[in-house]
């Protein structure tokens, strides 16, 4: 199952640094392609180009792609392909620009992938996504089945309507009551019981102050419940106020159309496509974000799919057994598709 283009890599031994990742690494490869538009998707490639193509896919939407999303894999072994989706990232024109996001739904992203990949040459790729990137991941893979060598995701979300409501509406509430409080800060008591279309109006609206203040209690809302260790002290992209910005307005947006798929239980009922794919599940016992309720659904639909359950752990792709998780899954497939 060696993409056909790169008959051969290397595969050799390399001892990964501490904490489970493999070096830091620096691409090889790095341009914007035009996908549509006036959209220019940032991507860059590293690691092995004779290895196996992997094509990593970001949270959010909306999150942009950071340097460590290079060191999940054996650097000798795989060609490592990343890019920053529609509107954020490196990726023109940003969506802090206050752009029209039309043109900004799973379809589009899944017609980018194919375009990427022809454009990199690549017959197959592995295919690689958490939280946001696991639902683009399998949109990809039910549309595409015959371009995936398999599938590696963590954080499972689906863009049910009742995943929205328990992170956006009530439920991960009742475990960060401290942290709700500042997320529900910016909206006034009446519009309350509808909050997500309460944030959309404002970060869509001509008030600058409360599009920005909206922004920031989106952002950090997210970025406060991604580990299992709970909010931290330092600072990080979620308040940056260009970051937070184009992520909400981007997140909010693909959540008002539940992620753009024909009916809440899309991907679990079209799951029997990818029965023969390859496939490995991280999930944070945990998981605040995106709750383990629906990787469990997907694992009972799925159960061809290797499931790993890590007792300790959040949705952060940084909470250790996560991370070791993600590490040995890829390394577990490089040594599969060697066969």
């Amino acid at each position: 199952m060696i993409d056909s283009a790169n008959p051969s890599y290397s595969a050799r031994s390399r001892t990964p640094a501490p904490r489970g990742l493999y070096p830091d690494i620096e691409p090889y490869d790095s341009g914007h392609l035009t996908v549509g538009g006036k959209h220019r998707i940032y991507y860059e490639q590293c690691g092995n180009p004779a290895g196996v193509p992997v094509v990593v896919l970001h949270g959010g939407p909306g999150g942009g792609v950071s340097p460590n999303l290079r060191c999940y894999f054996n650097p000798d072994g795989y060609r490592i392909i990343l890019f920053d989706q529609r509107g954020c990232g490196k990726s023109t024109p940003h969506a802090s620009e206050n752009i029209s996001l039309e043109d900004n739904t799973t379809w589009h992203l899944v017609s980018d992938i194919e375009a990427l990949r022809e454009k990199l040459g690549v017959r197959q790729w592995m295919v690689f996504g958490g939280s946001w990137g696991s639902t683009l991941s399998l949109a990809y893979a039910l549309t595409h089945t015959d371009r995936v060598l398999g599938l590696i995701l963590r954080g499972i979300f689906l863009v049910r309507q009742s995943e929205l409501d328990w992170f956006y509406q009530e439920g991960a509430s009742h475990i960060y009551p401290d942290i709700w409080e500042k997320f529900l800060a910016p909206i006034p008591e009446a519009e309350r019981g509808d909050l997500l279309n309460a944030y959309i109006k404002r970060l869509n609206g001509p008030d600058k102050a409360a599009q920005r203040a909206c922004a920031l209690a989106w952002s950090g809302w997210e970025g406060d419940t991604l580990s299992i260790e709970g909010p931290t002290e330092a600072g990080t992209k979620f308040s940056d106020p260009e970051f937070a910005l184009a992520f909400a307005r981007i997140e909010s947006w693909y959540f008002k159309h539940r992620g753009f798929f024909e009916s809440d239980n899309w991907v679990l009922d079209n799951i029997g496509r990818l029965r023969d794919v390859p496939a490995w599940i991280v999930q944070g016992r945990y998981d605040v974000v995106t709750p383990m309720r629906t990787a469990w659904d997907l694992h009972r639909a799925w159960p061809e799919a290797r499931f790993n359950l890590v007792k300790k752990a959040g949705h952060s792709s940084s909470d250790l057994g996560i991370l070791e998780g993600l590490v040995a899954a890829a390394d577990e497939a490089l040594t599969l598709l060697a066969k």
